[in-house]
């Protein structure tokens, strides 16, 4: 199983590019097809795209092959590498989509950002 440290870059990537609330979820045998959850909140559009390209990025250094869904979303993107999601939200998505009360039974794990 993964862990957030496991995607640390991913985390350190995000945060480099002024993503927001960045949280882990460890989904353990709750999730099929992930095994974590990374999420982050963008301040616009335009930082949306900046922090799913920066998703990307770190994980193509990682070996991951990515697929991103929801780019025509003003709301919330995805990134799919497999044992790994990253979701990026707008406050707005963020706010409805409720992903942290959807998978409350999940791990929070915290990412601590080193400037």
């Amino acid at each position: 199983m993964s862990t957030l440290a496991d995607y640390s870059v991913v985390c350190e990537a995000l945060a480099n590019k002024k993503g927001q609330e960045i949280v882990g979820l460890g989904l353990g045998d709750m999730g099929t097809f992930a095994d974590v959850f990374i999420l982050a909140t963008g301040n616009s559009e335009v930082h949306m795209k900046t922090l799913v390209d920066a998703a990307e990025e770190s994980l193509s250094k990682l070996g991951r092959a990515a697929r991103v869904e929801g780019e025509g979303s003003s709301n919330w993107r995805l990134v799919d590498a497999g044992d790994v999601i990253v979701h990026v939200f707008s406050r707005k998505g963020r706010d409805f989509y409720k992903i942290e009360k959807l998978w409350g039974d999940a791990e929070i794990l915290t990412y601590e950002y080193k400037e």
